[in-house]
């Protein structure tokens, strides 16, 4: 029998580029199960794409995922179906412009070929609790670096 897990995601950016934080938070049944982190000199783009990446990063087995992202980026690359037109267009959009995070969307098409994943959009920061927590805990990282860099 496989496993359904949901996944929450977020990603924030203090400038744009500049210092951003990630946040997944993964559920199965009671457990829970938290990942982050922060990188300098990046975007807000790049951050939400790495928390999706890094809470499918943790998926042991295969398994049925309910991904909620409050990126339109993120969940219309894979509900609008842009990322097979991309593949086919040689990563390019279809203003034959070049797709930008191509190294991530390429990691993260792989991880998404181990799973079945669904990609839902929820409003960011409004009443989904785990939007709000994972937005949180990914402020406080980004946060938590720039201070160190201060330092």
């Amino acid at each position: 029998m496989i496993k359904t897990v949901d996944i929450y995601t977020d990603g924030a950016c203090s400038g744009n580029p500049g210092v951003g934080g990630y946040c997944a938070i993964l559920i199965y049944g009671s457990a829970e199960k938290i990942v982050s982190g922060a990188q300098k000199d990046t975007t807000n783009n790049r951050m939400e794409l790495l928390a999706v990446i890094e809470g499918l990063k943790c998926l042991r087995e295969k398994c049925n995922v309910n991904l909620y992202s409050d990126s339109q980026y993120v969940v219309d690359a894979f509900n609008q179906n842009w990322i097979n037109s991309w593949v086919t267009n040689g990563w390019k959009t279809s203003g034959k412009k070049e797709v930008k995070n191509v190294d991530l969307w390429q990691e993260l098409i792989d991880l998404t070929s181990k799973h079945k994943v669904s990609f839902i959009k929820v409003k960011g920061h409004s009443d989904n609790e785990y939007n709000n927590r994972c937005d949180k805990i990914a402020v406080n990282e980004y946060k938590k670096l720039f201070n160190e860099e201060k330092i």
